[in-house]
């Protein structure tokens, strides 16, 4: 019996490529099938860079958890988060502030499964069935409630679901609806890809991921279409940029910053 097998539950269709296991390829994760890694590969030969971005999107997501700490941020909503790996928020998070607390949310049953097995003994953690969709049914969750203030601010990360999510869907609505729910100094954090630097990729690319998610419509947004999501909030600085320039640890690392074409943001909502 193959390894795929043998990792394979019964209602688990491994010949059709999957979004997260694809990712999870892209991060060097064994926790994807032949299928997600052809389609990983076709991505790769178009833009071999994207290897690196997903990488550089950890980095962001961590020097992000950072700064939220820091403006005494302790509460956490991670929608769309991906198979676990080494550099999850509540790790992030906990090694600063102990007491965090932390709620992923995820439709993908691979994910699902994946991260309560890996977090079911935290209590400072929790796992939803939702997505950015649904997000008056996602705060709705008891564990959302039982985990997350809603009185006292919160951050909610959405690191990757906007970027394969199509203007028919009114996505820009769901994180208005989302928005809304927060309280005052909740912040909004959104990573997207765009194609401003690289326009001749947008096509063949997103052919590849409307393939794999079974669906028509285009979803390639550029910069300045990404803002709108941030809409109602203020931008921390510096704004909605490159993910290499927010933030830098080290600011000899922000070279050539398009080539890593994934935008990146933090939003506070204001006290009024």
């Amino acid at each position: 019996m193959s390894d795929d097998v043998r990792r394979t539950g019964a209602s688990l269709d491994t010949t059709v490529p999957n979004i997260a296991r694809v990712h999870d390829y892209f991060l060097g994760g064994k926790d994807n099938f032949a299928a997600d890694r052809a389609a990983a590969e076709e991505i790769l030969a178009i833009a071999p860079e994207i290897r690196i971005m997903a990488r550089e999107a950890l980095e962001f997501q961590a020097r992000v958890v950072k700064y939220l700490v820091g403006e005494g941020v302790t509460q956490f909503v991670n929608i769309g988060s991906g198979i676990p790996n080494k550099r999850n928020t509540h790790q992030i998070a906990h090694a600063l502030t102990p007491d965090a607390r932390v709620v992923y949310a995820a439709r993908d049953p691979v994910v699902l499964s994946h991260s309560r097995a890996l977090l079911a003994t935290d209590e400072r953690i929790g796992v939803v069935d939702g997505d950015i969709m649904h997000p008056v049914e996602l705060v709705a969750d008891p564990v959302v409630r039982r985990l997350i203030d809603r009185e006292r601010p919160v951050a909610v990360l959405i690191t990757s679901a906007l970027q394969y999510l199509p203007d028919e869907d009114d996505p820009f609505k769901r994180v208005a609806e989302l928005r809304d729910w927060m309280g005052p100094g909740s912040h909004l954090v959104i990573v997207h890809a765009v194609f401003d630097s690289r326009p001749e990729v947008a096509g063949p690319i997103g052919d590849v991921y409307r393939r794999v998610l079974n669906r028509p419509e285009k979803a390639d947004r550029t910069l300045s279409q990404v803002r709108g999501f941030f809409d109602g909030m203020d931008l921390v600085e510096p704004g909605l940029v490159y993910i290499r320039q927010w933030r830098p640890e080290n600011p000899l690392n922000v070279h050539r910053p398009e080539k890593i074409w994934l935008a990146g943001g933090v939003a506070r909502k204001s006290d009024a």
